[in-house]
């Protein structure tokens, strides 16, 4: 397949910008065409003159997906298009400890935290990504996704953002969090939201958020410049912060186990101010990240910027070795791009990533696919801007980002997709909570995952040995998080744009529940010539998505049998795990009756052993004229616990499970 037209830029400097110039402030939307596009951000495609391979995958498909894992991954009240079936509304009282509003946002991996500091970082990765590879997105449909989601983490950066020098850059205690193996929409522990300001602060944390909505605005300066200059002015504040109070965040915030700021604020402080001067055209911007340039981080023992590393949630600084190459075209940024891209491909004085036989680079055991999917997209990008300055580096590195990110997608030894969802025996059981879809607090039950989550992208192999078991309980090779697919997403788009692709017409298919999700079992304690006593358990295993039953009752329907005085009957539980549920006896219509056991008050939720159940015994006495055999609910009930449909089960007034007799049903 011959790789897509693009329209033809006018001829532009390498850098993109005029030598020795300040340029006014101008407005986004001006922005957006001379700012953007003269900087290399969008270049169009050359293969130097070769014809592009057909693809061995379907990348519109695959970036498709992985737009979809970004909605899974949402935090807060979830928008009438959600289109997750198994997510639902979740967090809802985030920021209430400190009188703020911080719903929103996204959950950080397979665990429920909203860590600010990966949390920007994908962000400012995923706006990059659509502002070099917009062909991507647009051909594959993806576009509006992507500004979906990044609206939904913009919004929660504004929220987290009240005061100029202060951020919330975490909601949710790690160690709390991780204690629990449940969905999100079902939380219980508290969830103490963190901040940094003047007095602790955190210029990376801050730093990253400035660069995330500034890169967004670019994103958005076209359809919605209101909303872009709102980011813009956000950004220049949180940036001001950064600067002005310096410190790690992680100082200030419990990431230190989790997210620690190993690399510093540095790389923040710079990058930061690249893309402020991308959103701006402020020249001041561009000025203050060169002079941080220097001050980034160095190889051991030499004045060379840090190689053997690779941009991450931690780290930018490789991918503003890249941004000011092609903003510049100034031989120090190229010399460190190029060597930086050089340890992963040729190699540097000996030096190189490590590479697995079946081809994946793998740099570091825990997550090694999102190391390789980061390098393919800045790679890739990278190499339409040095195509007509070193043709062959530039085809060196173009091989290298399709070859990672192909491997990710099943050109690899075990022939085998890394993408939940995606290709040829693709993962199944990622490394997450709420897809997993546990209602007893266990990682291990039930065996399957509920849920496919589609498009993300797991860690991989842990060494350069290509192998892989798709174990929920390994989070180092099947962890998934929000950093995993940001780089992986441009570079998606990037090869969209080069190679077309067709995303999938009926997406996402529709999920079906595995089972009942709220039932009652029921079983005979003992029986009498005048009364019947019946252990009844509520099981709550909702996942679609899971919920809490907390005005829970059930009904048990019997018949007025002849000679028995209503007035008689007695109904009372000697053993309840729920408050006071005896509700009494009530005539339906005619000699049907029923027994109301109420369990409002209890909490009854799929989030542990005890959770998600409540037991309840009772028994109904009416005297020497009673017979079970006749009632509605008796004739499923035997010895051993079982389902039963003849019990019926209520969440308020909305019956939840079972069903009701037809006298009553029919009204």
């Amino acid at each position: 397949m011959s790789p897509p037209t693009h329209p033809t830029h006018p001829p532009i400097r390498p850098g993109g910008r005029p030598p020795g110039r300040r340029r006014p402030r101008r407005t986004l939307t001006a922005l957006l065409a001379a700012v953007a596009l003269g900087a290399g951000l969008q270049l169009p495609l050359s293969n130097g003159g070769a014809q592009a391979q057909e693809p061995a995958f379907d990348y519109a498909e695959a970036l498709q997906k992985s737009m979809f894992f970004y909605e899974a991954q949402r935090s807060g009240p979830l928008p009438d298009d959600n289109r997750v079936s198994w997510r639902g509304d979740s967090a809802l009282e985030d920021g209430a400890d400190v009188g703020l509003d911080l719903t929103g946002g996204w959950y950080d991996a397979g665990d429920h935290v909203k860590f600010g500091l990966p949390m920007a970082s994908s962000a400012t990765l995923l706006a990059w990504g659509a502002l070099a590879n917009r062909e991507g997105y647009e051909e594959s449909g993806q576009l509006g996704y992507l500004k979906d989601n990044l609206r939904w983490v913009d919004d929660y950066f504004i929220r987290a953002h009240p005061e100029p020098n202060v951020f919330y850059a975490q909601v949710g205690n790690g160690s709390e969090d991780h204690r629990w193996w449940g969905p999100a929409e079902v939380m219980q522990m508290e969830r103490p939201a963190y901040r940094v300001d003047a007095g602790c602060p955190g210029s990376d944390v801050a730093g990253e958020t400035a660069a995330a909505l500034a890169a967004s605005s670019l994103v958005f300066a076209e359809d919605d410049p209101a909303y872009a200059a709102t980011l813009v002015r956000h950004a220049e504040q949180l940036y001001s912060f950064a600067d002005t109070y310096r410190g790690v965040y992680s100082n200030c915030v419990p990431a230190r186990d989790f997210y620690n700021s190993w690399s510093g604020y540095q790389d923040e402080l710079v990058w930061g101010a690249y893309w402020l001067y991308k959103a701006t055209g402020e020249e001041s911007y561009l000025e203050k990240a060169e002079a941080g340039y220097d001050l980034l981080s160095t190889e051991p023992q030499t004045d060379t910027h840090s190689y053997r590393w690779t941009i991450s949630w931690d780290d930018k600084s490789y991918g503003i070795y890249a941004l000011l190459a092609m903003e510049t075209g100034e031989d120090r940024y190229v010399e460190d791009a190029n060597r930086w891209l050089d340890f992963w491909t040729t190699g540097v004085d000996g030096r190189r990533v490590t590479y697995s036989p079946g081809g994946e680079a793998v740099l570091d055991s825990w997550g090694s696919l999102r190391y390789a999917a980061n390098t393919a997209f800045v790679a890739l990008v990278y190499s339409d801007w040095l195509q007509a300055r070193d043709s062959e580096r530039a085809g060196t590195y173009r091989e290298f980002g399709r070859r990672q990110i192909d491997y990710a997608l099943g050109d690899n030894p075990r022939g085998a997709s890394y993408v939940v969802g995606f290709g040829v025996n693709p993962p199944r059981n990622p490394h997450h909570r709420t897809a997993h879809g546990s209602w007893t607090d266990q990682i291990t039950a039930p065996v399957d995952s509920r849920h496919v989550l589609y498009g993300a992208l797991v860690g991989g192999p842990s060494s350069a040995n290509d192998q892989y078991t798709d174990s929920r309980q390994d989070y180092v090779s099947n962890e998934v998080a929000t950093d995993y697919n940001a780089g992986f997403s441009g570079a998606l788009a990037y090869l969209v744009g080069r190679y077309g692709g067709t995303p999938l017409a009926d997406f996402p298919p529709a999920e079906q529940p595995d089972g009942p999700e709220m039932f009652v079992e029921g079983s005979q304690n003992a029986t009498g010539a005048t009364f019947t006593e019946i252990k009844a358990t509520i099981r709550n295993r909702s996942a679609w998505p899971a919920r809490t039953l907390s005005e829970g009752s059930f009904r048990y329907w019997f018949t007025l049998d002849e000679g028995v005085d209503p007035g008689q009957i007695t109904l009372v539980s000697n053993y309840s795990e729920c408050t006071d549920p005896v509700a009494g006896v009530h005539q339906a219509v005619g000699d049907l009756y029923y027994a109301e056991l109420d369990c409002t008050g209890r909490l009854i939720y799929p989030g542990g052993q005890s959770q998600h159940r409540a037991e309840v015994q009772f028994r109904i006495d009416g005297g020497v004229n009673w017979d079970p055999s006749n009632d509605w609910s008796y004739q499923e009930i035997g010895q051993t616990p079982a389902l039963t449909s003849h019990i019926t089960l209520y969440d308020g007034d909305e019956l939840v499970w079972g069903s009701e007799p037809a006298e009553v049903a029919q009204r």
